[in-house]
């Protein structure tokens, strides 16, 4: 039933979770070592909170922060705020504290669920919040047992979700995504063979869209899915034959970690249908590798938090295709810019922008951030920017040519270079610094600090990088610094980070 009801124009995802505790109570929703949470369990759970939340003053369209780890209680949370018309802000619990507390407020949050030790972080005078900061690893003891809360008509424009980016300096920014969007991405469920039987094993933050959008799936249509707080590529082979797992989401890091490991062909991975992957350049050598050795097809996503702009490539079908990212999913435009803002020819290279029914409503409180992520074709409809260079072969596939946005994906997080660029400026011995991200075999990529160093000071690279990391989130940290005397720039000013990402690879 589940699957027919996908197929409508709206509707409330947490019904569908309440419709698979009514069919399937028994059935396994949630998985995480030793415990298991069926259907009806889930969505007593979910009820609890929700009325807990609508009699702590929660309204329809209010933010609740979820800041911690991957754990069954964070998706409960994040359930309980959906059934009552809530946004869940999620917020990145590696980032320094200080950064935590500017999300929090940002999203307005009346609650936020936090670990124990994000708990005891903002207790201290220089990150108090507003909202009632709540324990999530006390979930079970928030709310009465039986409560109901009252019922919500969701509306499409509504926020399903705030994801907040991981900057540690300046304003966050948070991506809202309606209800609408995300309504999207579940009917794209059954075509990629989620059903009531899937076992789902995910490995990535549950703050991040890359997670979400297999997750989501999964829970509407009936399914399970196991949880991993910390990837460990063994673990996870151990627990995808364990569970006879049918899905997955993993960054091409964990992919290549997978298969690099010796006792690979050892597990049996028979029962995979579909593995996805998104988030980070995906080398076409390793999708290879994967078609070769692992079951099962193979579905790279590429394509933005903010949505619009989305590409597939089913890489099991299109083999001769591995260097692309695909086409354009059903229902989305993509035009190729040029700098001035002009479609370009097919075949020559450009940003990328696109326009699709997932799109976010905008960048919480932050109108002209949102106004300068969009372009408009000549009839008035709104794209969103990429800051992704490439263009379209001669079949329609998208080939990837650079990243205009100085993101670095390191272990399947998103880091911003301009974030770690501010911290480093603030030494007293730096005169100019660009970080880059550069190939790593253990993260994917790794920030490069570039430094100028002051004339009239004796910096020292190790000293610096050092002073650096102190400030920075753990997922942040620059792996290296260099010393040069001038940043490489074109003649407007800008500086030429491929130049500096190619002469740290020459050493």
């Amino acid at each position: 039933m589940s699957a027919e009801r996908l197929a409508a124009g709206f509707g409330d995802f947490t019904d569908l979770v309440r419709e698979n505790a009514r069919r399937r109570p028994q059935r396994a929703a949630l998985v995480l070592g030793d415990r298991v949470i069926d259907y009806r369990s889930l969505d007593a759970r979910v009820d609890r909170v929700g009325a807990a939340l609508q009699h702590g003053g929660v309204k329809p369209r209010d933010a609740v922060a979820i800041c911690a780890g991957t754990s069954i209680e964070y998706l409960v949370a994040f359930l309980a705020c959906l059934r009552v018309g809530a946004a869940a802000a999620l917020v990145s619990p590696y980032v320094p504290i200080a950064t935590i507390a500017r999300m929090i407020e940002d999203a307005g949050a009346r609650i936020a669920f936090c670990d124990a030790q994000t708990v005891a972080s903002l207790g201290d005078a220089d990150a108090k919040v507003s909202a009632e900061v709540l324990a999530i690893e006390r979930l079970g003891d928030y709310g009465s047992a039986g409560a109901r809360p009252a019922p919500v008509e969701l509306q499409p424009d509504w926020p399903f979700n705030i994801i907040y980016s991981s900057g540690t300096t300046g304003e966050p920014k948070g991506i809202v995504q309606p209800h609408s969007m995300r309504w999207t991405h579940l009917q794209r469920g059954p075509v990629y063979g989620y059903d009531d039987n899937t076992v789902t094993l995910i490995s990535t933050p549950l703050y991040s869209n890359t997670t979400l959008v297999s997750v989501f799936p999964t829970l509407a249509l009936g399914g399970t899915v196991v949880l991993m707080p910390k990837f460990d590529a063994g673990e996870y082979l151990a627990l995808a034959q364990r569970h006879h797992v049918t899905h997955t989401m993993l960054v091409p890091v964990q992919y290549r970690r997978i298969m690099a490991r010796e006792d690979f062909a050892r597990f049996d991975l028979s029962a995979f249908r579909v593995k996805f992957s998104t988030s980070a350049p995906f080398a076409a050598a390793l999708k290879e590798d994967i078609l070769a050795r692992w079951p099962g097809g193979l579905v790279e996503l590429y394509g933005m938090t903010e949505g619009g702009g989305t590409c597939v490539l089913a890489a099991h079908v299109d083999r001769h295709k591995l260097h692309t990212v695909g086409k354009p999913a059903p229902n989305t435009e993509l035009r190729i810019l040029d700098d001035a803002g002009r479609e370009v020819p097919k075949g020559e290279s450009g940003e990328i922008v696109g326009r699709s029914p997932a799109m976010m409503t905008g960048y919480h409180r932050q109108p002209e951030l949102t106004r300068r992520a969009l372009w408009h074709d000549p009839d008035g409809k709104p794209f969103i920017r990429t800051g992704d260079v490439g263009h379209f072969d001669e079949d329609g596939f998208v080939v990837l040519v650079d990243r205009k946005k100085d993101m670095i994906i390191s272990g399947g997080f998103n880091v911003y270079s301009s974030d770690l660029e501010s911290v480093v400026a603030k030494h007293p011995g730096v005169a100019d610094v660009a970080v880059v991200g550069v190939q790593s075999e253990r993260w994917g990529e790794t920030p490069v600090a570039f430094v100028v160093p002051r004339r009239d000071t004796q910096l020292d690279a190790k000293a610096l990088l050092s002073w650096a990391n102190d400030q920075l989130g753990k997922v942040q940290r620059i792996s290296d610094v260099r010393f040069v005397d001038e940043l490489p720039r074109s003649p407007i000013g800008k500086v030429l980070k491929r130049e500096l990402r190619d002469a740290y690879a020459i050493g």
